[in-house]
């Protein structure tokens, strides 16, 4: 059983821990104005930014699907994380060491060092593996390889590339010798147990160190080098662990995830040293899988960094095998194309050569060259389609332009359908109108075979009562703005705050979140923890909705004075208030005998008089401020 954190040090953490250089970690941010950035949400699949970060109020909110929260919360949704193990681990990476209460127990969970404990082995790991390919005599043969792949002892140091002692327990030693448990080795698959104990996974190989989009070593892949070898695999990876899960991880990602997200162009290639040939050519986007398909996980993180959007024309380009086995590979990636959103290609050179075989072949240019040829990955698929057909023969041209339409319907850009018929028509040599009038059977046909979207009573909301109109509705645009003032900038808020009633929100929802604001302590300067501490308090869902939206939405207005942007929709928020009370007091007026009620009216009129006057000073007021338009 473990003891709870202490309040101070998780609050401690929580500043010390930037929001956005956490989440930069999974997700591209590009500056969205206002303080805030955005990116593509990592929670759910998108085609446009909605995902946006407050780093100054330490909050995440995404407008698509509502998730939000602060640094701990991102970290547990993304992570798979318990709040404890959020806190352990942020606060590593920050340098604090956490302090426990006695007595107040959390249950069990797992060792908050379990994780910096199998990185650093894995660190160590790294540096005792490159040492022996430099220096180890049977690591002549790995040296060699590097050499005959075309690579020099800097790109090898670039890459982090290592051997691993063919005797089998010497990282075992390095590594216990540095006081790791057997556990930590086996539970982090640096090695196993035999009979005779403990003994390293990888023996007699070549090695690339796999590593975390932060740069982190989490795994290895190793490759066969002696005959004897027992393991007649070729290539062999790291097993699945707590820090490696493969099919969330792409080779080289750390070295390309800043000309990934820059250049909007991302290179699939099949193999680690196809990596490192790609990127000693100048083609510095190339990642590779680990011993695993390019799948769904991967796609997302290709996503990510690519902010990827119908308005943004990005590029993922695979490189295949020319063979067989390379044109099914590139048949399941166009079946999973609409992961995409950016354009997909593929390169393969024409002989059959991977770009380390091309690169060695040719040089460096010519794997560039091989990156620019890229082909849609739709038409490469078309040419392996008619490629099975006799075109000389009218049953099969018929029966080839009846496959080929099938494509279009999986073409994301639908302006480019058209073109693909008439390349259908042109590469079969049949009329273009024979090849659209298949096209609409097919796509006539094709949505009764697609589910649709439930219709009618079955998928409408249940109807909401009549008073709760919702808060996003323009007559309560005001409130919105002023509750984001006050979430996002208490401490310029605050001396405003007096000023304001519960008669100055007038949504339900605004005059909840008020109150729980006015029970707050507002800080004087700019406080990490003040909007996360605001938001336990919180317990309605709808009313927790709109404080994740009002701490992370832009406000309208420019902010190059904030302090008088606060103050300013503030006031703003206090006129139409006065002005409703006057609308009020007006229209009573109207309903009242000044000589047969003599003295309400004249009270009521004083009073009118007071507001009038009210409403003057805070428009005044204003005026020194940036009112929102």
């Amino acid at each position: 059983m473990a003891g709870r954190i202490k309040d101070d040090d998780i609050q401690l953490v929580r500043e010390r821990a930037r929001i956005d250089e956490i989440v930069e970690q999974y997700v591209t941010l590009k500056n969205a104005g206002g303080g805030a950035r955005k990116g593509l949400c990592p929670f759910h699949d998108e085609k446009s930014p909605s995902f946006n970060v407050r780093p100054v109020q330490g909050f995440y909110h995404c407008f698509g699907c509502g998730a939000s929260g602060d640094v701990y919360k991102f970290l547990m949704e993304i992570e798979g994380l318990t709040f404890v193990e959020a806190v352990e681990r942020l606060a590593v990476k920050v340098g604090i060491t956490l302090h426990y209460e006695e007595g107040a127990s959390t249950g069990p969970r797992r060792d908050p060092q379990q994780r910096p404990r199998l990185l650093e082995a894995h660190r160590e790991a790294g540096a005792f593996y490159a040492a022996a390919l430099q220096s180890s005599a049977d690591a002549e043969v790995g040296r060699q390889f590097v050499k005959d792949r075309g690579f020099d002892q800097s790109a090898a140091e670039k890459f982090g590339m290592g051997f691993a002692p063919r005797g089998g327990e010497a990282l075992v030693a390095h590594l216990k010798a540095k006081g790791f448990t057997d556990d930590e080795l086996m539970v982090g698959g640096l090695a196993a147990r035999g009979s005779r104990g403990l003994y390293d996974r990888f023996r007699g190989r070549l090695l690339w160190p796999i590593r975390e989009m932060t740069g982190e070593i989490i795994g290895f892949g190793a490759r066969r080098m002696f005959d004897d070898d027992r393991v007649e695999a070729k290539y062999l990876n790291t097993s699945e662990t707590p820090i490696y899960k493969k099919s969330q991880v792409l080779y080289g990602l750390d070295l390309a995830r800043r000309s990934i997200s820059s250049s909007g162009q991302a290179v699939i290639v099949e193999g680690y040293t196809d990596v490192m040939a790609c990127h000693e050519a100048g083609v510095t986007t190339a990642v590779a899988t680990c011993g695993t398909a390019f799948g769904e996980d991967h796609a997302r993180v290709m996503r990510r960094l690519m902010l990827d959007d119908q308005a943004f024309h990005g590029e993922v380009i695979f490189t295949f095998d020319g063979d067989e086995a390379g044109q099914r590979a590139a048949l399941k990636t166009f079946s999973g194309d609409q992961q995409f959103v950016a354009q997909t290609y593929v390169a393969v050179e024409p002989r059959g050569m991977d770009p380390c075989d091309l690169r060695l072949a040719d040089g460096d240019a010519a794997v560039r060259e091989l990156v620019a040829s890229r082909i849609p990955l739709y038409r490469f698929v078309l040419d392996n389609m008619l490629s099975k057909y006799d075109l000389d023969r009218g049953d099969q041209r018929v029966d080839a332009v009846r496959e080929a339409v099938s494509l279009a319907s999986a073409i994301r850009d639908k302006s480019k359908v058209d073109e693909l018929l008439r390349e259908i028509a042109g590469r079969v040599g049949t009329d273009i109108e024979q090849v659209r009038a298949e096209h609409r059977k097919r796509t006539s046909a094709g949505p009764a075979k697609v589910a649709q979207p439930v219709t009618g009573e079955a998928a409408a909301p249940a109807e909401p009562p009549s008073q709760a109109v919702s808060f996003g509705a323009p007559q309560f645009s005001d409130e919105r703005e002023a509750l984001k003032a006050i979430v996002q900038y208490p401490h310029l808020a605050r001396e405003h705050a007096d000023e304001l009633d519960d008669n100055d929100f007038t949504h339900f929802v605004s005059k909840y979140l008020w109150k729980h604001i006015q029970g707050m302590t507002w800080p004087t300067g700019p406080d990490s923890n003040w909007l996360p501490r605001l938001a336990e308090t919180v317990q309605d869902e709808d009313a927790r909705r709109v404080l994740s939206v009002a701490a992370v939405e832009p406000m309208r207005a420019r902010e190059s004075n904030t302090a008088a942007v606060v103050a300013s929709v503030i006031l703003r928020l206090q006129m139409l208030t006065c002005g409703r009370r006057i609308t009020e007091i007006k229209s009573k007026l109207q309903r009242t005998n000044p000589i047969e009620q003599a003295e309400p009216y004249n009270r009521m009129f004083g009073e009118l008089i007071a507001l009038e006057q009210q409403f003057r000073t805070l428009r005044d007021r204003s005026l020194g401020g940036d009112i929102p338009s």
